[in-house]
């Protein structure tokens, strides 16, 4: 009975804390992410023999880290470019949005066009170009945080092991922790890896549809895809009707909306249900219920951060708990088939 109250009192203060704390954490995740690539990058580099030989350890983690962030401040000056294009046609959109009100009111002659129009007419596209212009400055504020906790965590890891082992005498905890720890990033950097790679295939894809279709600024659109394709199953529907639906406000007919739905609808479908799966097999190792549970509790507590950053967290958490007789069932039902 205690122990019982000990666990709702804890998830408690968990869960206030991660709602109250997120300005402070989820920078601190992303730094985490940045940390486990960089990693990679640097193991992948460590094969060549004269690197591994004579680069030291801070030049290998320098050169991968400048080398994201120059290809991140390459993205955001494409993305800003594109949204100003937007910025500068939302008055013609407006215009499109009253022609196909007064297209659907004449095919139909019902009194839901009316209301939609009552609705439309206080419609300001430009407000909405403001807050994405909001969001990604928000984004790049975050990012020199995110980049100052990556450097901190650089300069710690080069002592993190001593220091494991001070913590953990024993050799065979120290052994186990360290791999927890490696499981962690082995998971973690194969999950973003792939997961990078799909994404990037379906926003190509989505670039030159889009293109050719003629929607403005389909860099920003093909960049969206690419993003909300982190987002477990519905990420690939919301990535598909943003564009879609644009297509409405741009063209004024329903001829392009329907382009674009079935053909970056059905890259969606070959890339998520042929593609994707076969790349990454059973690297998550967790059950589709759990993965749209997590989906949703830390779109809850974090918005659209806390959905992208789902899988991952969801992925450690399975691993730390397999290590621990307690929280040894818990990892099994998270897990896919119960095999962990």
């Amino acid at each position: 009975m205690k122990s019982t109250a000990y666990f709702f009192i804890s998830m408690t203060a968990i869960v206030i804390t991660l709602i109250y704390g997120k300005n402070l954490l989820i920078p601190f995740v992303f730094a985490l992410l940045l940390w486990f690539i960089v990693r990679k990058i640097r193991q992948g580099l460590d094969k060549v023999k004269f690197i591994a030989e004579y680069f030291p350890l801070w030049i290998k983690s320098l050169i991968p880290s400048l080398l994201l962030i120059t290809i991140l401040a390459f993205i955001s000056k494409i993305l800003m470019t594109n949204i100003n294009e937007l910025a500068k046609s939302h008055l013609l959109y407006e215009g499109n949005i009253e022609h196909m009100i007064a297209q659907f009111n004449e095919r139909f002659q019902i009194n839901l066009v009316d209301y939609l129009k009552s609705q439309t007419g206080t419609f300001d596209f430009g407000m909405v170009l403001k807050q994405i212009f909001k969001s990604l400055s928000d984004l790049l504020s975050n990012t020199f945080i995110i980049i100052i906790y990556a450097l901190f965590i650089f300069l710690e890891e080069a002592n993190f092991q001593q220091k494991l082992k001070s913590v953990f005498n024993n050799k065979a905890q120290f052994e186990k922790i360290n791999d927890v720890l490696e499981k962690i990033e082995k998971s973690v950097t194969s999950y973003i890896g792939l997961k990078t790679l799909v994404s990037f295939i379906t926003g190509l894809g989505s670039y030159i549809a889009l293109l050719f279709i003629g929607i403005d600024a389909p860099v920003f659109w093909a960049f969206l895809i690419f993003l909300l394709n982190y987002i477990p199953t519905i990420g690939s529907l919301i990535g598909t009707l943003f564009p879609a639906f644009f297509c409405l406000l741009q063209f004024g007919d329903l001829s392009s909306f329907l382009m674009v739905l079935g053909v970056v609808g059905t890259l969606q479908v070959i890339v998520g249900n042929l593609l994707e799966p076969k790349l990454m097999g059973n690297t998550l190792n967790i059950s589709s219920f759990v993965a749209i549970f997590a989906l949703s509790f830390w779109g809850t507590l974090w918005g659209i951060t806390g959905m992208l950053l789902s899988v991952p967290i969801t992925v450690i958490m399975v691993i730390i708990f397999s290590h621990f007789s307690s929280t040894r069932p818990v990892a099994i039902m998270l897990s896919e088939k119960g095999n962990i």
